[in-house]
């Protein structure tokens, strides 16, 4: 990547994102060391290959070291593909996480040896909890430019050599990582009570990059748009785009009618349509962001 592209990324770092992404490193750490590292239950993905790596290594080499040791290198691996600025975000989210990590586990007086301080040995609770809370901060991290962990980078490197989308890629991944935590520690308690923290943080993650309560993008085919255009803005106060059809089947001319509402407002929307059209075609799909431009 050339030094004048580079630097151009790097103007682009905003105050607010290095915050969220402060809080989100703070977050996960909590998810981590509060709730999993105590009893041994795995993260997902490189975090918790770093869990596993932290107990079977010597004392010294401490889970914040392997945060870094294996996420920083893949980081800066994938500067190429990713892009500067979220390198930046991603390298400086696992610093936050991985210097919370050592401070909650060796700095703060906090008993994280035995048992959970907050759920004690409740495997469940604490493979709920964990994997909620570190999956919020992943989320937070990937919506404000940044990562938690390095496994997406290697995804995005291999997967497609492997025939594999990126979420099976990361998927494969983790089942190998629990299988062989499995086989290190004789047990398959703590690798399985970890599959329910992974799956509880892959959709605390969705929640919070897509948003807890997505819309819903309607597509409308119908021969009266001006009629159905007038009636959609009149009762939800927002505007349509309407593109010129014509029907497959029948050469008939019509028009599809592209418009975006909330799931509470699906019902009302169809009732409106077909008040004016009975025999309009709807389809309904979930949208996970609406970006609007700004009016000046």
């Amino acid at each position: 990547m050339k030094l004048s592209a580079a630097w151009k990324d790097l103007k682009k770092i905003s105050a607010f994102n290095v915050l969220m992404l402060t809080i989100a490193g703070m977050i996960n750490s909590c998810g981590v060391t509060i709730f999993l590292q105590p009893v041994q239950l795995y993260d997902s993905g490189i975090s918790g290959t770093s869990m596993l790596l932290s107990q079977i290594t010597p004392e010294w080499m401490s889970l914040s070291n392997f945060l870094i040791l294996l996420n920083v290198p893949l980081f800066l691996w994938g500067t190429k593909k990713q892009g500067v600025l979220f390198t930046v975000y991603a390298v400086y989210s696992v610093a936050v996480y991985s210097i919370c990590a050592h401070l909650t586990m060796y700095v703060l007086p906090v008993d994280t040896q035995f048992a959970s301080p907050l759920a004690g040995r409740d495997l469940l609770l604490c493979a709920l909890f964990g994997g909620m809370i570190s999956g919020a901060g992943s989320g937070l991290a990937l919506r404000y430019g940044g990562a938690m962990d390095g496994i997406d980078i290697v995804a995005a490197m291999f997967a497609k050599g492997f025939g594999l989308s990126v979420g099976s890629f990361v998927m494969i991944y983790n089942v190998i990582l629990y299988v062989i935590c499995g086989i290190v520690i004789r047990s398959w308690i703590l690798p399985l009570y970890s599959i329910v923290t992974y799956m509880a943080a892959l959709k605390t993650v969705d929640f919070i990059v897509d948003g807890i309560d997505r819309a819903k993008c309607a597509m409308i085919v119908t021969v009266r748009p001006k009629e159905v255009t007038d009636i959609l803005s009149e009762n939800f106060g927002q505007g349509t785009t309407i593109v010129d059809a014509i029907g497959g089947f029948s050469g008939q001319k019509k028009a599809i009618v592209y418009f975006v509402v909330n799931r509470f407002q699906v019902t009302k929307m169809k009732n409106l349509v077909h008040d004016v059209d009975e025999a309009a075609y709807i389809s309904l799909t979930e949208v996970a962001d609406v970006f609007r431009a700004n009016n000046k």
